[in-house]
This record gives C-alpha cells, structure tokens and sequence, in this order.
C-alpha cells in the first residue's frame, strides 16, 4: 500500500480523464453529504474514496475549494431544475409559487445531506467564497419574482425592497420547515403537503386549503406527486 493509503488504481485511457473528474466530483459530493463535520472536508479523503493518489487530484482541481464549489454549482444545478420542472406545468402565478416552493421543499427532504450541503453553512468562505452561491441567488429570486405577481394588490406597482423581505421571509419559512423535518424525523409531523400549503399560505395570503388544493393537482414532471418520507 502506498503512503497516501490509496487503493492503486489503472489509469484511465487517453482522452477519459473526464471520467476520474466525474468521480472525484461524485465523491466529494457523497462525503459533504454524510459527514458530520464536512467543514473538515480533505482532499485526502477525496482521493481514499475514489481510490487514486492525493495528487492526481490537481489535474482537474487546483484546490478543494475548487472542487467544493464545483460541487455546490451542481447540487444548485440540480434543484434549480426540479423547481423549473414543477414550474413548467403552473397555469397561474399562484400555482406556480406553489409548484416552485414544494419543489424545493420535497427535493430539501427527499436529500437531507444535499440539502445542507448548500444550506447548512459551515463551510469557511476561503473555501465556498460568497459569490459561489449564484445559482442559489437565481433560485431565490424566482421565488420572489412570483410571490410578488401573487401579492401585488392589482394596479399597485411592486416594492422591490418589500418584495425581497417577503421572498426572505418565505425561503426562511420553507427553510426551517424542511431543516426541522429533517433534524427531527422521530416527531410525529403532520403530512408534509399539509405543512407546506400552512407555510405557503401565510406568505402568499392565501387559505390553506386553497393551497392544498393546488398541491393536489400539482404533479412534478415524471414523478408523480412528490413522496413524503414520513408518511409515505
């Protein structure tokens, strides 16, 4: 076995060095996903669980910053487009808030360690600088720009600074909504569709059961209606 530990491993053929990028990717996602500390993240780790030397590393990443943030850029990639997707089938500026949001929400609880991977913080910003969150940022302001359509009292022009506060405020609800279902699976929590359409209501000024409603007939592209873990 060789200093580093690593697993000595063939090297790939002429023109595949894309494939150890993708797996080096896959694993630097799986292990911020599943560790209790992934603030202590190495490059190290990376390559034990890949199988390849420490230094093979640097022909595609120069640091581990730039493999986190390409990793992050991904896992905003990804829920960005479960949101889009949801979206798509919206007939109303409503439907699609409620869409957009129980995207995000599902997707939060359907991958718990993606989730805090982009949102539990933690992570130094000499390693994930701030401007690394883009896509994120898109992802928020989709959301306000619709809460603003749904809220926008007819022939009222738009606040863009009250908008923002009420876009925060909204994220921060569907936030701690899915960081406690997350954190706190043993409690007994109502149906997750139930907690979304009480958070989404009061946001939007919405009843409810109006919002329950449209979850109801709300299915995510070839998906089906979204599972709840907890109540599946």
């Amino acid at each position: 076995m060789s200093q580093t530990g690593a697993t000595p491993r063939r090297r790939n053929p002429r023109g595949q060095g894309q494939v150890l990028k993708t797996q080096l990717l896959e694993a630097a996602a799986h292990l911020l996903a599943t560790m209790d500390r992934p603030e202590t993240l190495t490059l190290r780790q990376v390559a034990r669980e890949v199988g390849v030397a420490p230094a093979s590393i640097y022909s595609h990443f120069p640091d581990l910053g730039s493999l986190i943030q390409q990793v992050l850029h991904l896992r905003y990639e990804e829920l960005a487009a479960r949101m889009n997707d949801a979206a798509g089938t919206a007939s109303s500026p409503l439907e699609e808030l409620v869409a957009r949001c129980a995207a995000y929400i599902h997707w939060g609880v359907e991958h718990p360690g993606e989730y805090r991977t982009l949102f539990g913080g933690g992570m130094p910003e000499t390693l994930v600088p701030f401007d690394t969150h883009g896509v994120g940022e898109e992802i928020l302001a989709s959301v306000i720009s619709v809460l603003s359509d749904v809220t926008t009292a007819p022939g009222r022009k738009p606040d863009p600074h009250e908008d923002w506060q009420a876009g925060l405020l909204l994220w921060t609800g569907m936030h701690g909504l899915v960081a406690l279902y997350n954190a706190h699976g043993a409690i007994d929590w109502p149906p997750l569709d139930d907690l979304t359409a009480k958070v989404l209501g009061k946001h939007a000024s919405q009843p409810a059961p109006v919002v329950a409603k449209i979850l109801r007939t709300l299915k995510e592209p070839d998906s089906g209606r979204p599972v709840d873990p907890h109540h599946s």
